[in-house]
């Protein structure tokens, strides 16, 4: 399996890992930390020099109770990072948005990749994701970010989580976006409970079927903190990497994590282990 980026291809025989850059006074891990755009770009040099395949840059937090932005603080926030980021390093850059604006503008930039938590269901999204002729990675939320994390409820949260990423996937090939240019995230925190996060990694190779990449973002997340006894988020970094090794032996192909070098190479021992089976 490969991931086709417009100057890279990416051979996912051995998992891949995505360093998280968030340019955000809100987003639930390191907030506020890269608003500066030097130190944003020296962090995303240091995660390139960790390992890391893909840099994964937000302007917009989507923690749970998150309010959004305007489409222009967004960009303001995101374009100058990827401009200097291409400039100075050929790490591919994701933009991490749901605004077909910003999407557009940061593949003219530079994105070599989209990774939409609302799967391209905004108004204009799938267009503008069309348009851009980049990969998309398409993540599965139940509400939105604002209330999502209020009443998570499914009768069966595997098959329901498959069942909509396949029909995203469906939408986005009949819309003329090729399947192999697509990526699907089971959206881990992002409407559900702890119970309902615990059973998509239990059964994350259910996902496999759909026979597209799986990204996953367990990285510091509540999950982590709860299995650890509420630990805070600076205290997840080893929960974190375990659950990453997880998901890569249950099927997933890239991992988005902000703590980019011992992901490495917990990935590299992981990956190792398998070959060698």
């Amino acid at each position: 399996m490969q991931l086709e980026l417009p100057a890279k291809t990416l051979d996912l025989a051995a998992p891949r890992v995505m360093g998280v850059l968030n340019r955000t006074p809100d987003s639930f891990s390191d907030a506020g930390a890269f608003q500066n755009l030097e130190s944003a770009l020296q962090h995303a040099l240091r995660m390139v020099d960790e390992g890391a395949d893909i840099i994964d840059v937000g302007g917009e937090s989507t923690r749970p109770g998150s309010a959004g932005v305007s489409v222009q603080e967004e960009l303001d926030r995101v374009v100058p990072l990827v401009e200097r980021l291409v400039s100075v390093s050929e790490i591919p850059i994701s933009i991490d948005t749901s605004k077909p604006e910003v999407m557009r503008a940061a593949v003219a930039a530079g994105a070599a990749m989209i990774n939409d938590v609302y799967a391209l269901r905004r108004p204009g999204a799938l267009e503008a994701a069309r348009a851009c002729a980049v990969p998309v990675c398409l993540m599965h939320m139940q509400g939105e970010p604002r209330t999502m994390q209020k009443s998570p409820a499914y009768e069966d949260v595997v098959a329901e989580v498959r069942q909509f990423l396949e029909a995203r996937v469906q939408a986005c090939v009949s819309a003329g976006i090729p399947r192999q240019k697509l990526v699907i995230d089971p959206g881990f925190g992002f409407g559900k409970t702890l119970a309902h996060n615990l059973g998509l990694l239990r059964d994350l190779a259910v996902l496999t079927s759909l026979e597209v990449p799986i990204l996953v973002g367990l990285s510091r997340k509540s999950m982590i903190g709860a299995l650890l006894g509420n630990a805070p988020v600076t205290d997840r970094l080893q929960g974190s990497v375990v659950a990453a090794v997880i998901a890569v032996l249950h099927g997933a192909r890239l991992v988005r994590t902000h703590d980019v070098l011992p992901t490495v190479q917990a990935l590299r021992i992981a990956a190792a282990i398998c070959v060698h089976e």
